[in-house]
């Protein structure tokens, strides 16, 4: 089922974890439908690049299996962890903190993927927040 021109939703439900349901409510699909249509903004900023992800909805037997916590935004359908070929994630978090898009967080995560989400409702303004998780620990993305 097609989100948006380039998100589907079995693209953001997709998991490794097969032996777990990892079917959203009808809620989540919303979300997931909003995180489509932001990504689709992150697609057109980054020059139409393809964006591959690696992670966005979970449930909660996904989320636990991954280690994740229950306060998670991919929890809701809010949060993908996204690569794009030929970028670095740094590259990817500058050119989105550098086209002033309104994301909730963004985080360059070990490296080797960017996690960007939204607010948890359509109504929330969003944090843009800005962070580096590696094996250093969390920070500010400077």
């Amino acid at each position: 089922m097609n989100l948006t021109p380039h998100f589907t939703l079995e693209e953001l439900t997709h998991t490794d974890h097969r032996q777990f349901d990892n079917t959203p409510n009808a809620d989540e699909i919303a979300n997931l439908t909003r995180l489509a249509q932001f990504l689709e903004l992150v697609k057109t900023t980054l020059d139409g690049k393809p964006i591959m992800v690696n992670s966005a909805f979970r449930s909660k037997q996904v989320n636990d299996s991954v280690g994740s916590r229950d306060t998670s935004q991919h929890r809701l359908g809010c949060a993908a962890d996204i690569r794009v070929p030929g970028m670095t994630p740094d590259q990817v978090v500058r050119a989105i903190m550098g086209h002033g898009l309104y994301f909730d967080q963004i985080i360059r995560e070990f490296d080797a993927w960017t996690h960007i989400s939204i607010p948890n409702t359509a109504a929330a303004l969003p944090r843009r927040q800005a962070i580096i998780i590696d094996k250093a620990g969390t920070r500010p993305f400077a």
